[in-house]
């Protein structure tokens, strides 16, 4: 019985999101189908958090118990000869036992991509959030820091379609450890690294922030947000296509 994890890369775009469905492409789903194919074995992999539909990794961190006597370091070749080539493989290594991608995880990076340009070649649209309209970039990098520390995110969580609804007894408290805004050429760029996050948090996080960047709330608005627990209060949830797991801490 051997421990595996993988570092995973995969462009969300024709997914819909990590969680395996019934007669639906997900990327759970068909790694699972993957490892059946290599293993013969039935496992369901699991991952460090499950992204939504459209949404990007760079490094995402997966784990499953195989009992196939395939040798570990053949893992990348294997899998990644009857993976999409959408979905890559970058390395496969045995962990101990008790490892898990998503228990075991102490921080994740993720990174939320707005193309300002008048036009978004096609080459680039299905990897960022065209938003060519006027913002104030300088207040969304100020309303940025008032997401840092630890906070309630309720205001910006959406309710898991997995539970159904929100459930009480799991807290919805994150610590931030860091939160910015850069310009990098026609992209303004958010990026933002925590000890978890919750269903859509980063992407209610950067609907706010538009609002911020419109007018439409001030940058130490966010604190009133946080502070109300009410998702009612923040802005509207950002596209998918934007937004990028970039890797796990453990």
């Amino acid at each position: 019985m051997r421990n595996l994890k993988l570092i995973l890369s995969y462009d969300g775009t024709d997914f819909s999101g990590w969680q395996v469905q019934p007669d639906i492409a997900t990327i759970q789903g068909t790694l699972a189908s993957a490892i059946g194919r290599v293993t013969g074995e039935k496992v369901l992999p699991q991952a460090s958090g499950r992204t939504d539909a459209g949404v990007h990794a760079l490094e995402q961190v997966v784990t499953f118990v195989t009992e196939s006597s395939v040798p570990t370091q053949n893992f990348q070749t294997a899998l990644n000869d009857v993976l999409p080539g959408s979905v890559r493989v970058l390395q496969a290594e045995e962990v101990a036992i008790d490892f898990h991608a998503r228990h075991s995880a102490k921080a994740k990076t993720y990174r939320y991509r707005i193309y300002r340009g008048t036009i978004c070649l096609p080459f680039l649209a299905r990897y960022v959030w065209h938003y060519p309209y006027p913002l104030d970039e300088a207040a969304m990098a100020r309303a940025a820091a008032f997401v840092i520390g630890e906070h309630d995110f309720t205001s910006f969580v959406a309710v898991d379609p997995e539970r159904g609804r929100e459930d009480e007894s799991i807290s919805n408290v994150r610590q931030i450890f860091s939160s910015s805004w850069q310009r990098v050429g026609e992209e303004f760029v958010y990026t933002v690294r925590g000890s978890g996050f919750l269903h859509h948090m980063v992407r209610n996080l950067v609907g706010s922030f538009i609002l911020v960047g419109k007018g439409t709330l001030k940058p130490d608005d966010i604190t009133r947000i946080l502070e109300a627990k009410d998702r009612s209060q923040a802005g509207p949830t950002a596209p998918g296509h934007g937004l990028y797991l970039v890797n796990v801490e453990y």
